[in-house]
């Protein structure tokens, strides 16, 4: 069998990150497809998520996996957070669409989230730690927020100026 077709990452200052995700509504074999390309996707950028709006697909899904073996894949599709520790972190952060670039962003060190699995089926995941960091970046995506907006104008202006010159050499090259 043929490895699934890998997806084209968006890379910030690109304007649809900033579209908010539209709630998935068929599970079929499309929703399928698309989950097994994000995860090739996110396994080969050597990322631990990705949601659907970095690969220009406005629905609500992400996928996940933080392990060492990178063999535990989660699947969120219509995630919604119950739940947020009020107790926060600040810890380095980086994106697949902002490759490069790592800075501090506080976050709370856990939640819950109630999603749908790629059948369709509701799941609660308790999380904490890396995975609910992962979790509330992701979600983030979804609702159109990318994490160098937690930073100050300051520092967003720099990375933006940084990524559009070296996209802007990529084309010449």
């Amino acid at each position: 069998m043929n490895p699934p077709d890998l997806l084209p990452i968006l890379r910030y200052p690109d304007p649809r990150l900033h579209t908010v995700a539209k709630p998935v509504v068929a599970f079929d074999d499309r929703l399928r497809a698309l989950i097994e390309r994000m995860l090739a996707t996110m396994y080969d950028a050597s990322g631990i998520g990705l949601a659907a709006t970095q690969v220009d697909v406005h629905e609500r899904l992400v996928v996940i996996d933080v392990s060492e073996t990178r063999d535990q894949p989660l699947v969120l599709v219509n995630p919604v957070i119950d739940w947020a520790s009020a107790e926060t972190r600040k810890g380095e952060e980086g994106c697949l669409s902002v490759p490069g670039i790592y800075d501090g962003v506080e976050r709370s060190i856990a939640v819950k989230v109630r999603a749908q699995d790629a059948e369709g089926q509701s799941r609660v995941i308790e999380a904490e730690g890396m995975l609910a960091v992962c979790i509330q970046h992701e979600m983030d995506h979804l609702m159109g927020k990318v994490f160098v907006e937690y930073l100050s104008p300051l520092k967003r202006n720099r990375i933006k100026g940084k990524l559009l010159k070296s996209q802007r050499e990529a084309q010449k090259a």
